[in-house]
């Protein structure tokens, strides 16, 4: 049988660079039964793999996913070398030499001349063009990019990266050793970032101008991510996972291809990658870390102290939220769990009544899945007051507004708040686009006003954005940090601009998506699986789209691109078009997809 034409068996791989991500590729192939070539320069990197695969492989027996046999057989299949003849014999070859096109040229032209005419040559490139290295190459039609995602054997997504020059022999033969090794393979198109990072270091990007700006700490620009998204890690702690100058040179090239200002790296990654704080294998980068190669953070002279707000908050006894819908019936809950006596105000009485009536089925689910007691929930019930009007807010020491997120109507109900309530009462907004310091220039003490941005669901999401404007109170501000504590949320601090934290990162991201889709570089099922399986995200950005709703998504890309004016935060047409269509997620039973009607 003629192998040149044949999908060929990869049974012999080469991975040629032994730093964190090729010690993780060595580490899957060799447990999948593949025989590693692991080729460095270094002898000190080879020795580090090695070590690193006993470690790992010991571990395993250890938790018994191992056998003592099993493990020696995988470390036999794993032999290190230092000079790239080693892999004359290698059915693929995947270097993961550092991001620079001189590098990778120089090791495929020594490969050219070292390997079979049918071995498949693979870069593990996430920023460089994949065409420019296969048409140097003697073998272009048997180059393709083979993305795999740190750490490696935990991370499921493995991206297959084909250009105009790639034969699909090569492609299915990649795709096959992904599936054998329980990776996801997703098949995308040459560009920098593919889809993954192409995604992720935008807003990686921002986040760390976001911290560069003293717009917020690390603490809680990390914080606000994890808790408000779900993810994994911080924006911050993953820029040092990957490398500041690894994430710096991925985004120049994505720059140099978009062109979009969202692209060009924040001068913070360039300023520490000159300094070589490179991040984790460094030991420092936006944290300090215990030694170098160390996970472990430590403090340093940035690390917020213990309690370190200035002055005491005012006392908070009875709270008062305004609105009828799920986040206003969600955040009287969290209170009234809390032990604070709870006035819950809507439009009427009846309104007022169902909300309450809401909360008791929010409840009674708890109890039912053994996270609450019969007797608490009904404590938590009887602590809640229903009232018809915002005339039951007199004595309240902490207003919240739940309303619709329309500056008018809130604007509105804060001049009733500024009559009604008395003095000293801190009057907060949930609102989570709108300038807090326009609501709170309609009352006669805008010192009392401050931002309490919650996440939906409130009972269940950890994280709460406390936006102070100009005018703020520090003991306003105090009040609404210890109040959170107390609630069991965690505050996060963010001046009073579009988006606060967790929106001013995740909707460029999510509307970037939408232009992928748009320029016809992926689906959006490839998308959401490269999101998840790539990120660690818990949903897709077009799952997350649709839930949210397209109507809110594109209200709040309005807000931003308005208040940042950066052509790259332009709403994306189609998301423009579907709205105006009426095809607004799962709400209406159609957005980016169809869903089953409501019954």
């Amino acid at each position: 049988m003629d192998r040149q034409s044949s999908q060929p068996t990869l049974q012999t791989i080469a991975v040629v660079g032994l730093g964190t991500m090729g010690t993780g590729i060595a580490e899957v192939l060799a447990r999948a039964g593949r025989e590693v070539i692991g080729i460095d320069i270094s002898e000190a990197a080879a020795h580090r793999a090695a070590t690193a695969l006993a470690a790992a492989t010991a571990r395993s027996v250890a938790r018994e996913r191992l056998t003592e046999q099993e493990r020696a057989d995988v470390l036999a299949r794993f032999r290190t070398f230092t000079d790239l003849g080693a892999a004359a014999e290698a059915d693929l070859v995947i270097e993961v030499v550092p991001e620079s096109y001189e590098i990778k040229q120089q090791v495929f032209r020594e490969l050219d001349a070292i390997v079979r005419p049918d071995t498949i040559l693979a870069t593990g490139t996430n920023a460089l063009s994949v065409t420019r290295l296969a048409a140097e190459s003697l073998r272009p039609e048997r180059v393709v990019g083979l993305h795999f995602f740190t750490p490696v054997p935990a991370m499921k997504l493995v991206e297959i990266v084909s250009c105009v020059l790639t034969a699909p022999p090569a492609v299915e033969a990649v795709t096959e050793l992904a599936r054998a090794l329980g990776k996801e393979p997703v098949a995308v198109g040459d560009r920098p970032g593919f889809v993954a990072d192409g995604l992720l270091f935008g807003y990686l990007n921002q986040a760390a101008a976001m911290y560069e700006a003293r717009y917020a700490s690390r603490e809680d620009i990390d914080a606000a991510m994890r808790l408000g998204c779900g993810l994994p890690m911080g924006p911050l702690a993953l820029l040092d996972l990957i490398g500041v100058d690894t994430a710096r040179t991925v985004l120049e090239a994505m720059y140099t291809s978009s062109g979009d200002r969202l692209h060009a790296p924040a001068p913070i990654l360039g300023q520490l990658s000159e300094a070589g704080l490179t991040g984790q294998k460094s030991g420092r980068g936006f944290y300090t870390y215990e030694a170098p190669g160390s996970s472990v953070i430590v403090r340093d002279l940035q690390t917020p102290l213990d309690g370190s707000l200035v002055g005491a908050g005012r006392p908070v006894a009875s709270v008062g939220v305004a609105g009828s819908g799920t986040m206003a019936s969600g955040i009287a809950q969290v209170f009234a769990q809390a032990g604070y006596s709870v006035v819950l105000a809507a439009r009427s009485q009846e309104k007022a009544e169902a909300a309450k009536a809401a909360i008791g089925k929010s409840l009674g689910r708890a109890v039912s899945k053994g996270r609450l007691t019969e007797e608490g929930a009904a404590q938590t019930l009887d602590r809640i007051a229903p009232a018809g009007s915002l005339d039951a807010f007199a004595e309240v020491d902490l207003a919240v507004e739940a309303v619709a997120e329309d500056l008018a109507v809130k604007q509105e109900l804060f001049a009733t708040l500024d009559k009604v309530c008395k003095p000293g009462a801190v009057l907060a907004t949930t609102t989570s686009s709108l300038p807090v310091i326009a609501i709170a220039r309609v009352t006669s003490r805008p010192q009392d006003v401050i931002g309490m941005h919650f996440f939906n669901p409130a009972p269940a999401m950890k994280l709460v954005e406390v936006v102070r404007t100009v005018l703020t109170a520090d003991d306003v501000h105090a009040t609404v940090r210890e109040i959170c504590v107390k609630v069991r949320k965690h505050p996060v601090d963010c001046g009073d601009r579009a988006g606060f934290i967790v929106n001013a990162l995740l909707f460029p991201y999510l509307n970037n998506a939408i232009k992928m889709v748009e320029e016809h570089y992926a689906d959006i099922d490839r998308i959401d699986a490269a999101m998840k399986l790539g990120g660690g995200y818990p949903m897709g950005p077009f799952e997350l789209l649709d839930v949210v709703g397209l109507d809110v998504s594109l209200a709040i890309e309005k807000v931003l691109h308005k208040e940042f004016r950066d052509p790259g935060l332009a709403p994306s047409p189609l998301l423009e078009h579907l709205v105006a269509a009426g095809c607004l997620g799962r709400k209406t039973g159609r957005g980016f997809r169809e869903y089953a009607a409501r019954r």
